[in-house]
Order: C-alpha cells, then structure tokens, then sequence
C-alpha cells in the first residue's frame, strides 16, 4: 500500500506548471480551429445568399429592363 502512495504522489508531483501551461495553449489552440472552422462557415453562406439576393435582383431589373424597351 506505501508503495502505490508514493507512486501517485511522484505521479503528481511529476506535473509541473509548465505542463499545465502546455496542455492550456494546446486546448485554447484546438478551440481556436473549431470555433473558425464555424465562423469561416457561417460567413461562406452569408455571403453565398447574399450573393443570390443580388443575383435575384440584377434578373428583376433585367427582366424590368427588356418588358420596357418591348
């Protein structure tokens, strides 16, 4: 029983602060890609249906265009 006491403390003791410095840049790097992979997303269909408002207008205007000149 000593011997799984000392271990798990040397186990502990074994994790240093700049392990747990290491471990928080890694975790806040991985939800950085995560969160911009979203974002970059996100943006890609804004600006694709911003695109086909746009899209959708040019063909009214068009459309308004050849009725007038008939």
């Amino acid at each position: 029983m000593e011997e799984f006491i000392i271990l798990v403390g040397s186990a502990i003791s074994g994790f240093s602060v700049g392990d747990m410095i290491i471990q928080l840049i890694f975790l806040v790097f991985l939800i950085a890609i995560v969160v911009g992979t979203i974002l970059f997303i996100v943006k890609f269909n804004k600006r694709n249906s911003r695109l086909n408002e746009i899209e959708e207008k040019l063909d009214g205007l068009l459309s308004d265009k050849e009725n007038k000149d008939l």
